[in-house]
């Protein structure tokens, strides 16, 4: 029977394990962070100063209870009223999570646009955006958008902005800032973004497919014709 190793040794091999996981970790963090933001470098803009493009992308956010955008949401969808209202865009495509009846993030992106001024007929909802991945990949795949202002918090617009152009999409984007003063969950926001931007690349890389695919629609062609 093989010898064991003694504990001391055996702290010491676990001790090397931990460390190399640990800095794996690191480069891997730090590789994906860097990807993110020099892809998206030179594509981040304000309202005023971003090049116009036929449709604006808004990633869905939380809805609350009684059915209204949290204030992220709503700070994002204002966004892209100001971007129409600026003659930046022709339509808005809101993207979001609908998988379950009760919640519906487009539904209510839709009524808050239309309540603030919006045509309805400029708005094109996509139910299945469940992370921004699938929302970039659905826009490119499903409604033939190859030009875009991605609209987001600024924390989360690197990220969204890479992903897009790496999936086909001339997008640039314009973020809020706004809803800095909920600090605790714009920060909680920040640190999230270290971790979505490892399974940004890992998507990336594995190309795998949206949740749901389907076939091609016409919305927002129709949005941008009948501007």
């Amino acid at each position: 029977m093989p010898k064991l190793p003694s504990p001391r040794v055996m702290i010491k091999r676990l001790a090397t394990t931990g460390a190399l996981a640990v800095i794996l970790t690191a480069v891997v963090m730090a590789g994906s962070d860097h990807w993110v933001r020099a892809t998206a470098h030179g594509y981040v803009h304000d309202v005023a100063s971003v090049p116009p493009a036929p449709v604006a992308l808004v990633l869905g956010a939380q809805v609350d209870a009684d059915g209204s955008p949290s204030p992220f949401l709503a700070a994002r969808l204002e966004v892209a009223r100001q971007l129409l209202a600026a003659g930046k865009i022709k339509a808005i495509l809101v993207s979001g999570d609908h998988a379950e009846w009760h919640y519906n993030e487009p539904g209510a992106m839709l009524h808050w646009l239309v309540d603030h001024g919006v045509p309805s007929e400029r708005v094109v909802l996509d139910h299945a955006g469940f992370d921004t991945y699938d929302s970039c990949a659905r826009a490119h795949e499903i409604f033939g958008v190859d030009k875009a202002i991605v609209v987001t918090q600024n924390f989360h617009l690197p990220r969204a902005v890479a992903l897009c152009r790496t999936l086909g999409i001339d997008a640039t984007g314009v973020g809020d800032d706004t809803v800095r003063v909920y600090r605790p969950t714009w920060l909680r926001g920040e640190i999230r973004e270290q971790g979505a931007a490892v399974k940004a690349a890992a998507d990336v890389i594995s190309q795998r497919d949206p949740v749901f695919l389907g076939r091609h629609e016409t919305g927002v062609e129709t949005a941008i014709a009948g501007s």
